[in-house]
């Protein structure tokens, strides 16, 4: 599927939401909308794994409509069997139920399911049974099922408790399918259901069902209600754009990154996930197989069902990743509060967008945690060294980290000028890159990405200075990909280039008392030309000369009229 295809499907998908929500807000919606594509994903991968898997058995549909049945049975769409649909998701125009071909199968062959089960949780680590599979659900909002609600809310709950070897507890949590806001009563909430699962069906069935198209959809409606929500998309949302640049780095070679990227990454953390659109960047960066596991944590409990749904439709699978429900600055994940270093879980990248110059109250004991004692508590005002430490502390040694932050913490004073020294003197601080302004839909400041290390091998900090470098935009400025890549080959090669990069010893930073403001280093204002002294008095004698020859013709005129005439450069006028 071409971007073109892929911004109709999504277009197509937001003007279903858009007509459909109602007296619903945006936020709200997007979780049944969301869900409903989620549902569709793991539907469709899981009927094409199934008729792999079955092969001939697999019930087959022919030209007449006739459903074939391993045991030589056939079946018309006018007898009892029903019609059954031609490929996952379809389902046509006429009144009678049309039944899945898996739903089918497991009618015919009840001895046969829990091998079959046992099977498929090897090969695609999920089951669903066939009443809860999309075409099942869409087939019944299609017929008008008064049932369509309750099933729906039993399909969530077997997803959510028997799918997966790994229980997706409150994975639908926030969908409340009894909520007033699809209508005060349970007939009136049945049919609502059931337009928008139609409109969304009917929808996607214009486009492909390859699963990568899917996640791709979510990922652009994540972002079309990101856009709609303003400030509230920074809890969830980082722009494409920007992940693109983070990703690029950390893939990258730690202590050679002109060598090119490596070819394993044991374990990426993001500690401020949102919905895991920054992991997912890192992972196509790498492929499917170039990392071991993938480790989130999110804060927001909407948020955080977002991201493990998102990683989900991504295909990845649920053994190989762990997003965690918690608070980062307190560390409440079990398996990063190891207290033994020989224990500790280490990650070979680490990526971060987390909330800017967020406010926080530490308790007192948190001086003495294992992540700040070395450098001091960041202050109430702005946690944003916090969640630096906290991400830095579990860098594997060979590692990189890249984490977007406000300018502030490159300048401002007291605990964080503390911190942001030792991080310097220790040789930790390695690429600092300031952002155009407006890139975000929460925000319109400017912001830096700050890439650490625990062992690098320049004794200098790169500074890029990038913010003059996008494409003015209506509502939000757009980096464009010869701007992300100008970014990522110059932190590559630790390139220079006047007003936009410059390497910088530890000695000028020491002069500058660790202050780290960019446009210290690399100005992006231009020189001003240097003036012809001689050029300009030469411009000015002859612009004197032409106005005493205007002067004394008008002088001309005005004696002859016995007026009063005009002062002149050569001292005449009356």
């Amino acid at each position: 599927m071409t971007q073109e295809e892929l911004n109709q499907l999504g277009k197509t998908l937001w003007d279903i939401a858009d007509q459909l929500r109602g007296a619903m807000n945006a936020d709200d919606f997007r979780d049944y909308m969301l869900s409903f594509l989620f549902l569709r994903y793991l539907s469709d991968n899981y009927e094409a794994a199934a008729k792999k898997e079955l092969g001939r058995d697999y019930p087959q549909v022919d030209a007449q409509n006739v459903v074939a049945f391993p045991n030589g049975e056939v079946s018309r769409e006018d007898t009892p069997l029903a019609k059954v649909a031609e490929t996952p998701g379809d389902y046509g125009n006429g009144s009678s139920p049309r039944r899945p071909p898996l739903a089918v199968w497991y009618e015919q062959n009840p001895d046969d399911v829990e091998a079959f089960e046992k099977q498929m949780r090897r090969k695609v680590h999920y089951v669903i049974e066939p009443q809860y599979l999309w075409s099942s659900i869409a087939e019944q909002a299609r017929t008008q099922d008064d049932e369509l609600l309750h099933t729906l809310q039993q399909g969530f709950k077997y997803i959510e408790n028997h799918s997966f070897d790994t229980t997706f507890q409150g994975l639908f949590s926030e969908i409340n399918l009894d909520s007033e806001k699809l209508g005060r009563k349970y007939a009136e909430r049945n049919k609502k259901l059931c337009t928008i699962i139609q409109k969304i069906a009917e929808g996607i069935a214009r486009f492909s069902t390859d699963s990568d198209i899917l996640g791709d959809a979510y990922e652009y409606l994540i972002g079309q209600f990101a856009a709609g929500s303003g400030k509230k998309a920074g809890e969830f949302y980082t722009p494409q754009q920007i992940s693109s640049i983070l990703s690029g780095i950390v893939v990258l070679d730690s202590q050679e990154p002109k060598t090119g990227q490596r070819k394993k990454l044991s374990r990426v953390l993001d500690f401020a996930c949102g919905s895991g659109s920054l992991l997912l960047n890192v992972r196509k960066k790498m492929g499917p197989h170039g990392i071991g596991k993938i480790y989130g944590q999110e804060k927001n409990i909407t948020t955080y069902n977002l991201a493990r749904m998102n990683m989900l439709l991504h295909g990845v699978k649920d053994a190989e990743f762990a997003i965690h429900h918690g608070d980062s600055l307190e560390n409440d994940w079990d398996i990063l509060n190891e207290m033994n270093p020989a224990k500790k879980l280490e990650f070979d990248a680490v990526v971060a967008n987390p909330p800017f110059s967020y406010r926080w109250q530490p308790a007192e004991t948190l001086a003495e945690d294992f992540r700040f004692k070395s450098y001091g508590l960041a202050p109430k005002s702005a946690a944003d060294f916090a969640f630096l430490l906290h991400g830095f502390h579990f860098l594997a040694r060979e590692g990189t980290m890249a984490i977007i932050l406000p300018h502030g913490v490159l300048f401002r004073g007291g605990a964080e000028a503390k911190i942001r020294k030792k991080l310097l003197t220790d040789g930790n601080i390695d690429t600092i890159i300031g952002l155009p302004a407006n890139l975000f839909f929460s925000t319109g400041i400017p912001v830096c990405i700050l890439v650490l290390k625990k062992c690098k091998k320049p004794d200098d900090v790169l500074f890029i200075n990038a913010s003059e470098h996008f494409e003015k935009g209506k509502r939000q400025n757009k980096l464009l990909p010869e701007h992300i890549e100008k970014i990522i080959d110059t932190y590559q090669y630790r390139k220079e280039e006047e007003r936009y990069a410059r390497s910088v010893s530890m000695e000028e930073i020491e002069k500058n008392d660790f202050n780290l403001n960019i446009s210290r280093y690399v100005s992006t204002a231009k020189p001003e030309e240097p003036v012809d002294m001689g050029a300009v008095h030469e411009e000015l004698m002859a612009l004197q000369e032409a106005i005493d020859r205007a002067a004394g013709k008008h002088n001309q005129f005005l004696e002859e009229l016995g007026l009063p005439t005009l002062p002149t450069a050569g001292g005449g006028g009356v």
